[in-house]
């Protein structure tokens, strides 16, 4: 009989694939992104030091209190624009875009999509 593995595995896989291939340095730090049911997280992480830079989250009682929902395409796209925002504060406008695993459409698109009209470059 074939086992089938589960979603949260086969995304943690792909993520340590994605993780080989780059990561975020002083000069251009990581944007990682994670979405759970029922919210997204962002983080511009720098690898070097293993410090997160920026951190925003729709959980964010600012965040939150824009937003109908915490877990569809304008919370993403919200959450992109928050972080590109706060990352221009602390001088970063170069990142690598790390989805994190997840397929790059809907939320993980917007929100990238959101960043970068915001004034990341990646």
């Amino acid at each position: 009989m074939v086992s089938k593995k589960s979603r949260s595995e086969v995304r943690r896989k792909k993520h340590m694939k994605l993780r080989n291939r780059f990561s975020g340095t002083a000069e251009r730090p990581r944007l990682a992104v994670f979405r759970s049911n029922n919210h997204m997280y962002a983080q511009i992480i720098d690898d070097t030091v293993g410090n997160t830079l920026v951190a925003a989250s729709t959980l964010q009682k600012d965040v939150k209190a824009e937003l109908e929902k915490t877990n569809n395409v304008d919370a993403a796209a919200k959450l992109g624009t928050v972080i590109a925002e706060k990352a221009k504060e602390k001088g970063i406008t170069e990142v690598v875009f790390d989805r994190g695993g997840f397929i790059y459409q809907g939320k993980v698109k917007a929100l990238a999509d959101a960043a970068r009209e915001a004034g990341l470059n990646f």
